[in-house]
């Protein structure tokens, strides 16, 4: 019986990744930069990342890979696929905010993905040095998908937060709703009205602004989003479009 080629090898990899590992099929594909970046993971790549490390030559090298392991809810196994196609995707080791828009704009050709494509980079580029590096990435990714309800609201609060002063405000939560409807275009049935965004924010704003000072805190944002359903529902809307 002949040998697996490398390609059904890796193939296997990326099934124990989504299964084995608790990456459900549909969790997988909702997530336009692992979709990506999975997509293309090579199966020609050695298989030992710190093989890969040693010999590269690319300008950022990621943190070693035990220390990433402590530091995600990834095993070694799942770091070094999404590696893999970190590498293949982004040769220099980083992704710049072009890379971001180019991803959301394949992924959403029937709307504007560049605005929605900019806040989200923002919040994976945790140290606004104006690049991604894999750490940033899988230590992001690893929120996001096992990440404790906590730790994703706190997140999704970054998110938002868009001038990162420790507070959200209506105009910043509607920044953002608008980003994501100019994004999803006209896939929407039935299709949404103009002022649909701007409803929704006054709904969410009013609920989550308790003490009616004009902001809201991260423990307001926390705090409602965990006592009221129809709100985490819908603040799980940036989930499917990330």
């Amino acid at each position: 019986m002949a040998a697996p080629s490398k390609r059904s090898q890796w193939r296997e990899e990326l099934q124990h990744f989504r299964k084995d590992h608790g990456f459900s099929k549909k969790v997988l594909l909702n997530c336009c930069l692992v979709r990506r970046i999975v997509t293309w993971a090579s199966p020609n790549l050695k298989d030992s990342v710190e093989d890969e490390l040693e010999l590269s030559a690319v300008r950022h090298r990621p943190e070693g890979l035990e220390q990433l392991e402590s530091q995600t809810r990834f095993s070694r196994k799942e770091l070094q696929i999404l590696y893999r196609g970190f590498k293949n995707e982004c040769p220099s080791g980083i992704v710049n905010e072009d890379t971001f828009k180019d991803i959301y704009s394949q992924f959403f050709p029937q709307g504007d993905a560049s605005t929605y494509a900019h806040f989200l980079f923002n919040a994976f580029d945790t140290d606004h040095n104006g690049s991604v590096s894999f750490e940033d990435f899988v230590m992001g990714l690893s929120i996001l998908l096992r990440g404790t309800v906590q730790e994703k609201l706190n997140w999704a609060f970054n998110l938002y937060d868009i001038n990162k002063d420790g507070y959200i405000t209506k105009e910043e939560m509607l920044d953002i709703m608008k980003a994501i409807y100019d994004m999803m275009g006209k896939c929407t049935y039935p299709v949404l009205k103009e002022e649909t965004p701007r409803q929704h924010v006054e709904v969410f704003f009013q609920k989550m602004d308790k003490n009616r000072d004009g902001v809201v805190t991260i423990d307001e944002f926390i705090d409602c989003c965990q006592n009221d359903e129809n709100i985490m529902r819908s603040m799980h809307l940036f989930e499917n479009v990330l």
